[in-house]
């Protein structure tokens, strides 16, 4: 079995939603960015710790999964937040801009049925905020047809910590064929 995908969102993994007082988690610090369509005067603070670079980049280079992000950073991604944390280059899924209001306009997270296409029967991890129940309905099913699919949600004002790192890797290492760390 090939490695598993590990599908990497942004916003509300690596960069933390403000809580209500309008604070962030002490170990992130603030950058200032430009993504695509922003005008120069008008950048995009994000906050990112920067240990994540390391404890990624580690992941990234085991071997056990093949990183993608799965983003509405899109591009961005690879040539804003990656860098910004040390990542070494890696692709994206190239999502459409769909007009919602909504990230649940079916019941379910907007970027699956896109990810479910480029998927096909691969296995996957997805690291995301924002699953719902038929999110992990989704995952369950992929699972009980014989494509392992797993799905980590972290705290979209705490972000990924490394116990997400620690059960994705443990869940990757008791694939078949998988490579032992």
């Amino acid at each position: 079995m090939t490695p598993p995908y590990l599908l990497l969102d942004i916003d509300g993994v690596l960069i933390p939603f403000p809580a209500a007082d309008g604070s962030t988690p002490p170990t992130h610090v603030r950058h200032s960015v430009l993504p695509t369509g922003r005008r120069p005067d008008d950048p995009v603070s994000i906050w990112l710790d920067p240990s994540h670079g390391g404890l990624l980049t580690d992941l990234l280079t085991s071997g056990l999964i093949t990183p993608v992000w799965c983003t509405s950073w899109r591009k961005d991604a690879t040539t804003i937040i990656g860098p910004l944390l040390g990542l070494p280059d890696f692709p994206y899924l190239d999502l459409p801009r769909p007009q919602i209001t909504t990230s649940h306009p079916h019941g379910y997270l907007w970027k699956r049925d896109h990810v479910d296409v480029w998927l096909a029967d691969a296995p996957a991890i997805w690291i995301d905020d924002d699953f719902a129940g038929l999110d992990h309905a989704w995952a369950a099913e992929r699972t009980a047809r014989g494509t392992p699919t797993l799905l980590v949600q972290p705290d979209p004002h705490f972000g990924l910590q490394p116990e997400h790192l620690t059960e994705l890797t443990t869940w990757a290492t008791q694939l078949p064929t998988a490579r032992a760390v």
